[in-house]
C-alpha cells in the first residue's frame, strides 16, 4: 500500500479517536454541569463554545490559505514562532482537519446540546411545558440566534483568515512555541528533533 495512503488512514483513525474522546468529555460536561447552573451562565457557556468553533475554523482556513515565503523568511531570521508556523503550513491538511472538523464540529454539536438544556431551564423558570407556544417560540428564537452568530462569525473569521493568514499562523506558531518550550508539551516532534540535531552538531564541531 502507498505510504501516503497508510499515513492518511493512520491520521484519520487518530482523528476519529481524538474526536470520540473530546466529544465524550464535552458531552459529559454539558449534560452534567449545565443543568446545575443558571440559564445565564449556561448561555455564556453556549456562546463560549460558539466562539471556540469560530476561532478554530479561522485557524484551519488560515493554514490552508497561507503563503509560505514570508514564513520561511521569518524562520531564517529566527523569529519566535516562525519555525512552528512553517510546520503548520507543511501540515496544513492535518492542521485544518483538526481545527475545522474536530474542534469546530464538536463545538457546534456541544453548543447545540447546551442550548437545548438552557431552553429547558428557562421554560422551567417560566413554568412552561416543552410543548407550549412560549417554549416553542423561545426555542426557535434562541436556536436561530445562535445559528446566525455561528454562521456570521465564521464568515468574518474566513475574511481574516484569507487576508491575514501569515499573521494568524505566526501568532499560532508563537503559542505552540510557548507550549513546547515553557510547558514542555511536544506538539511538533520534528521541531524538537531538529533542535536536538543542531545541538549535537554544535557539540561535535
Amino acid at each position: 500500500m502507498n505510504e501516503k495512503i497508510k499515513s492518511s488512514i493512520k491520521f484519520s483513525l487518530t482523528i476519529a479517536v481524538i474526536t470520540f474522546v473530546l466529544a465524550a468529555i464535552f458531552s459529559s460536561f454539558s449534560s452534567t454541569i449545565l443543568p446545575k447552573v443558571s440559564w445565564m451562565l449556561g448561555m455564556i457557556l453556549v456562546l463560549f463554545f460558539v466562539v471556540i468553533g469560530i476561532f478554530f475554523d479561522m485557524l484551519g482556513i488560515a493554514a490552508a490559505a497561507a503563503d509560505q515565503r514570508p514564513l520561511h523568511a521569518m524562520a531564517a531570521e529566527k523569529v519566535t514562532g516562525a519555525r512552528e508556523a512553517v510546520l503548520i503550513y507543511k501540515n496544513a491538511d492535518k492542521f485544518a482537519s483538526f481545527c475545522n472538523d474536530v474542534i469546530g464540529d464538536i463545538s457546534g454539536i456541544i453548543s447545540g446540546s447546551a442550548l437545548a438544556i438552557v431552553i429547558i431551564e428557562i421554560g422551567n423558570l417560566m413554568n412552561e411545558s416543552p410543548e407550549s407556544p412560549m417554549q416553542l417560540t423561545l426555542s426557535i428564537v434562541l436556536t436561530s440566534l445562535i445559528a446566525a452568530l455561528t454562521v456570521g462569525g465564521k464568515a468574518l473569521g474566513k475574511y481574516f483568515a484569507m487576508n491575514a493568514s501569515t499573521s494568524i499562523l505566526l501568532m499560532t506558531g508563537k503559542a505552540i512555541y510557548f507550549i513546547q518550550e515553557k510547558m514542555k508539551i511536544n506538539i511538533f516532534s520534528s521541531t524538537k528533533n531538529n533542535q536536538d540535531k543542531n545541538k549535537k552538531k554544535g557539540r561535535n564541531k
